[in-house]
């Protein structure tokens, strides 16, 4: 029969079937490797902000970034283990503007 398809993707029909431990792992990963595409992206991001909004039970940051000439924030909530492997890349230390000591 003529006319157009849509095939579903097939990284999130395989992504079902996995673990949802796994699942979210790999969710945590893309997340990060966005942050870092946009850290290290061309033109560098306006302003970086992070702080602390939990303590315990678990160590939660607020990763900031904005961007003015654009009009763009985005606010994205990390914990310790994952902020310091975000922070790991070269020059996000340097643009970070913290509102309390890490």
């Amino acid at each position: 029969m003529p006319g157009s398809y849509r095939i579903a993707s097939r990284s999130r029909s395989y992504e079902a079937q996995l673990h949802p431990a796994l699942r979210g792992a790999r969710r945590v990963q893309r997340i990060l490797d966005s942050l870092r595409l946009e850290l290290a992206g061309e033109g560098g991001c306006g302003r970086v902000r992070v702080r602390r909004i939990l303590k315990e039970p678990v160590e939660v940051f607020r990763l900031e970034l904005e961007r003015p000439e654009l009009s763009y924030q985005r606010v994205t909530l990390l914990d310790r283990d994952c902020l310091e492997e975000l922070l790991e890349l070269d020059g996000v230390r340097e643009r970070l503007v913290p509102a309390e000591p890490l």
